[in-house]
């Protein structure tokens, strides 16, 4: 049977559309990078995998025949196989299936030649992937790291490329020597307490290594931890708090500096998630530390991503403090498109998971892309 997708159309019908449509912006662009990239600001509910494939034309069946030309026809993949790695690249179960290194490998090479097969544009593995990454095996992590590392022609700069290929000057600073490039400043409205101040400022956190997580520095780290208090200081109203609780590691961390900086030293609880596939429990580990009825807590998180981690541990506090306010602090927040300077929360892809939450307000450090960012001493 057809299924149907949004607004009645069929998948069919909309893959060949938005083939359509990567196609002409492989044609303005002259870049299969930049076009897949412009497709999924333009259609955020597709993967890179799916982008890629859209701006050079080809259907999945397609696909998989420029697949085996490249492996000079010692494989013989279908189209279900492209299926399934698209579907798991959208984290939807099913027929789902991540695809190996060496698929990546072959794949970066297949799309890289481009609509008519002649181009040869510069494509790497971690490009195909870049929202998924963390889902992928640690072996195959790993193995992107190390060729991604080794396949970067540029090392990262203080001004970026604009879309149409003209230098641009990022608006930004280098906190020190050895700390990451902080993007431009921006305002971003966010959920909050009634009659409190939605607006906040944060910043992005670009990449200069795209499919690499962004190994932060502690100064950077301070810069974030900063921001989050200027936050708190300025939502309009005071905001006295009964507990930071940290979620693993990191968050612990970012509770410890909020508890002392901000809430008086106030107690801190600690939450140690332990994480298996799709699965998440509670370490035994955990600290509950006791607190009067209906307490009020800050709840701090290194990052938001695709995972409910948060939306997990927030129905965990509130089963054991009844009635409890919860605000929500968190360093990075992953967006949906390329641009970090979102204009709108919905633009962020945690933004249902916060939403869901029904948290007292939310703070947010920086906006960040896939993969993510690592935390100082890789603090989990």
């Amino acid at each position: 049977m057809l299924t149907q997708s949004r607004g009645g159309e069929s998948p069919q019908a909309r893959g060949r559309e938005l083939a359509r449509i990567g196609r002409q912006l492989w044609q303005e662009t002259g870049s299969v990078k930049e076009a897949a990239v412009e497709l999924m600001n333009r259609y955020p509910d597709i993967s890179s995998l799916q982008a890629h494939r859209y701006v050079c034309g080809l259907s999945q069946d397609q696909a998989a025949v420029r697949y085996n030309e490249v492996t000079g026809h010692q494989t013989s993949l279908g189209g279900t196989s492209i299926n399934a790695w698209e579907t798991w690249a959208r984290a939807r179960r099913g027929n789902a299936s991540p695809p190996s290194f060496s698929s990546l490998l072959i794949l970066a090479t297949a799309y890289s030649s481009g609509p008519l097969g002649v181009a040869n544009d510069h494509i790497s593995p971690s490009d195909l992937v870049a929202e998924a990454y963390e889902r992928l095996a640690p072996e195959d992590q790993l193995s992107l790291k190390k060729f991604t590392a080794a396949d970067s022609p540029n090392e990262p700069s203080e001004s970026g490329t604009g879309r149409e290929g003209h230098p641009t000057k990022l608006d930004s600073q280098v906190i020190s020597a050895e700390a990451n490039v902080i993007g431009p400043d921006f305002n971003l409205a966010v959920p909050t307490v009634e009659y409190g101040n939605p607006e906040i400022c944060l910043y992005s956190l670009p990449n200069p290594k795209p499919g690499q997580l962004l190994n932060l520095t502690w100064t950077s780290f301070g810069y974030g931890m900063e921001r989050l208090v200027q936050q708190i200081k300025n939502v309009g109203r005071r905001v006295d708090v009964d507990a930071c609780f940290g979620i693993n590691e990191a968050g612990l961390v970012m509770a410890t500096f909020l508890a002392s900086a901000q809430f008086g030293r106030c107690p801190i609880g600690y939450l140690k998630c332990n994480k298996r596939r799709d699965l998440i429990a509670l370490d035994r580990a955990s600290v509950y530390p006791d607190l009067p009825g209906a307490p009020t807590i800050v709840l701090c998180d290194f990052e938001v991503k695709h995972a409910d981690v948060v939306g997990f541990i927030t129905r965990e506090i509130r089963s054991r403090y009844p009635d409890a306010e919860i605000y929500f602090a968190v360093f990075g927040a992953m967006t949906k498109g390329r641009n970090l300077e979102v204009a709108s929360f919905d633009d962020l892809t945690g933004a249902g998971i916060m939403r869901a939450a029904d948290f007292k307000a939310v703070f947010i450090a920086a906006t960040m892309s896939p993969p993510g960012i690592e935390p100082p001493l890789e603090l989990r």
